[in-house]
């Protein structure tokens, strides 16, 4: 009997052990879980993907160009290390350059030598420049209207001074085809005076022409002479009758 009350107890006992491992053994494993980060490894899965689907052959700072990406990821030359090439990747990418926003600010040292270059570069203020301008237009202005009223005065005596021109040039002709007919006049007269034909290279005839047209200039010049004495009296008499007219 006691043989039996023991096997039963230990049966039991057993039983009861075996169900209160069944029930606590999911929890001692999911207590006991390990959690693995692989996101590095999907990423790096994920560009292998997309370098394979990449069919174009372009270089990779090609490829980010054509895809609106920042060509350069990490810095290839001293350039990409300038505060000039990282404000224009932002301004042209903006948060996705990985570019700082404040470096797009200056700082206090390039707004002092900032106002240091335009006090120097551009001395006078705007209303002044306008001024300025204003000023410089209105001269322009009035050296167009001069220029055009000289033109106009000018185009005012273009007859005149066409008629004045082509008298002139009449002027001359008729001199020079006095001359050339006091020329042969004073030729004919030195060959009448040798009495037969002469050469007009023989030294006799270049002496007696050289001496008639002497003669003749000395003829021209007292008549002259005379032409200015007459004028002469007549404006002494034309002011001695003025003078009795006012007495």
């Amino acid at each position: 009997m006691n043989i039996c009350l023991r096997t039963k107890f230990i049966r039991s006992s057993i039983v009861n052990s075996l169900c209160r491992l069944s029930t606590a053994a999911p929890e001692l494993e999911q207590n006991d879980q390990v959690l693995i980060d692989d996101t590095e490894d999907v990423q790096a899965r994920e560009a292998e993907i997309e370098k394979k689907r990449n069919k174009s052959r372009l270089s990779e700072n090609h490829y980010n160009v054509i895809h609106d990406k920042r060509p350069y990821v990490e810095p290839k030359c001293l350039v990409h290390l300038t505060v000039k090439y990282n404000r224009k990747m932002y301004g042209k990418y903006g948060i996705a350059s990985g570019v700082n926003p404040s470096i797009c600010w200056p700082t206090k040292q390039e707004i002092e030598e900032r106002k240091e270059y335009e006090a120097i570069a551009f001395p006078y203020t705007i209303p002044e420049v306008m001024a300025s301008v204003a000023q410089t237009r209105k001269e322009e202005k009035i050296k167009i209207q001069q220029r055009d009223a000289e033109i106009a005065a000018k185009f005012a005596k273009f007859e005149q001074w066409k008629k004045e021109l082509n008298d002139k040039i009449a002027k001359k002709a008729a001199e020079a085809e006095a001359a050339k007919l006091k020329k042969e006049r004073l030729v004919e007269e030195v060959r009448r005076h040798f009495g037969f034909t002469l050469d007009p290279r023989d030294e006799r005839f270049k002496e007696a022409l050289a001496k008639r047209e002497k003669e003749q200039r000395k003829l021209e010049k007292q008549a002259k002479m005379e032409a200015k004495e007459k004028m002469m009296i007549a404006k002494l008499q034309q002011k001695s009758v003025e003078i009795n007219e006012k007495s």
